[in-house]
């Protein structure tokens, strides 16, 4: 794991160096993208059959049979041993009540011309959520994306999980069940994307997809934009882990937080910063210690070598400076007073407060979403929520007499943007 200085004559250079990745601007990618897409499209529900059995090696023989039931998908959860419904469900409940809060309201007012203006808000119709699926799925995923799609008064939500060899999580089937998923497919990969933008004879068509997939749905999700809404082109997930090497600082439980990002995938990103070069170095020897212990130690290793790094600031003013110029996903602020630093963090996918806020709880059951900005994208994006959900119409009404002052003001700027008929339209307003 690379150990960097904000004091090192070229930190600049190496920390842009760390942060570089491409997510989807491989020209063979996307040309194998673009052609499943394409065949898609014009062999509908054929053709994902097809590919569902080339990459997923998946059984069925009929499109029908990629569908689960509603019975399927409550007997998943009611098999489930008590101890994980209860955790499903509280995480359920408390992703639930986050989202509730987000929620927007048409709203109208009148000016000082009798004029009325507003917003009108208004859920999507239906929209499509990607879970990663096999063994190694993630039930979370689930609850993150539809229960906001729900909370925000999505009439429809389809649901699409590749199930390689036929083979599910009942988590994510149990989790389906509680956030009221209206449709599940077992597919995956681009051709999933590809149905949910264009639709097949079997598949609706979406207004917008969400969801985290490998490399070939993210740019499956980056080619259909504009047919379909997306959340974000979602790259290997992160971590950014600041301290200040106070005495009650764990090194252990730091180095744990690190390795819990690590775990999820070879060019995952873990980042260490702190003040204290002594805490630095007690960090990277705990890490060493875990990893000996770790079940994914493979994975974890080769995700700290590739894209991770332990980096020694001066003080808390470069600490936040590099905060910044990463934009991490998520941000550990492990510090006595994690407000005071608050202002200063600018660009941050979530933000987790004090040494026991691990992102572990954040993935899982705090309440805010785990879908969130990658790849420095935190600098102009926000984590997914029910506002992704709904789309806002302008509402304008002009009385006869509030409306001529308005129309005045809009003939002299269409004259001068040259757009006589605008001018026109807006004159016999004020002046019929």
């Amino acid at each position: 794991m690379r150990q960097l200085s904000t004091q090192d004559a070229d930190f600049d250079s190496q920390l842009t160096e760390l942060l570089a990745f491409e997510t989807v601007n491989d020209a063979d990618l996307l040309k194998t993208v673009d052609d499943i897409i394409a065949k898609v499209r014009h062999g509908g529900d054929r053709v994902v059959l097809e590919l569902t059995q080339q990459f997923d090696q998946h059984p069925a023989t009929t499109i029908q049979a990629l569908e689960l039931s509603q019975e399927a998908l409550a007997e998943a959860f009611i098999n489930l041993d008590d101890v994980v419904k209860t955790a499903l469900t509280t995480a359920a409940t408390r992703v639930q009540n986050f989202h509730e809060r987000q929620i927007q309201e048409t709203w109208q007012y009148e000016d000082e011309l009798g004029n009325r203006l507003g917003q009108k808000v208004t859920a999507l119709d239906r929209v499509g959520i990607y879970v990663p699926g096999g063994l190694a799925s993630y039930p979370s995923s689930v609850l993150m994306n539809a229960i906001p799609a729900k909370v925000a008064g999505v009439k429809e939500v389809i649901m699409v999980v590749p199930a390689p060899k036929g083979v599910l999580n009942p988590l994510v089937l149990a989790a389906a069940h509680l956030a009221k998923v209206d449709r599940v497919f077992t597919i995956g990969g681009a051709q999933a994307v590809a149905a949910l933008a264009y639709g097949t004879e079997t598949i609706p068509a979406v207004d917008k997809i969400t969801g985290p997939g490998n490399k070939y749905v993210a740019a499956a999700k980056r080619a259909v934009f504009g047919q379909v809404g997306i959340d974000m082109i979602a790259g290997p997930s992160e971590v950014l882990v600041y301290a200040e090497g106070e005495a009650q600082d764990c090194a252990d439980w730091l180095a744990m937080d690190l390795l819990s990002q690590a775990e999820h995938d070879r060019i995952a990103q873990a980042i260490f910063v702190t003040t204290s070069e002594k805490q630095l170095k007690e960090v990277a020897i705990e890490i060493e210690k875990a990893l000996a212990k770790l079940p994914k130690a493979d994975i974890a290793r080769d995700s700290l070598k590739n894209r991770g790094a332990l980096i020694l600031v001066k003080d808390r003013e470069e600490g936040m400076a590099v905060i910044n110029r990463v934009a991490p996903e998520h941000l550990e602020l492990s510090v006595d007073n994690p407000d005071a630093l608050l202002d200063s963090i600018r660009h941050a996918g979530a933000i987790f407060m004090g040494r026991h806020t691990p992102e572990a709880i954040g993935d899982y059951c705090a309440g805010p979403n785990h879908v969130l900005p990658t790849s420095g994208t935190a600098r102009f994006s926000s984590p997914l929520g029910v506002y992704d959900f709904q789309k806002k119409s302008s509402i304008i009404y002009c009385s006869e007499t509030g409306s001529k002052p308005l129309a005045q003001t809009a003939d002299i700027l269409a004259q001068h943007e040259d757009l006589e008929a605008h001018a026109r339209s807006a004159r016999y307003r004020y002046k019929s």
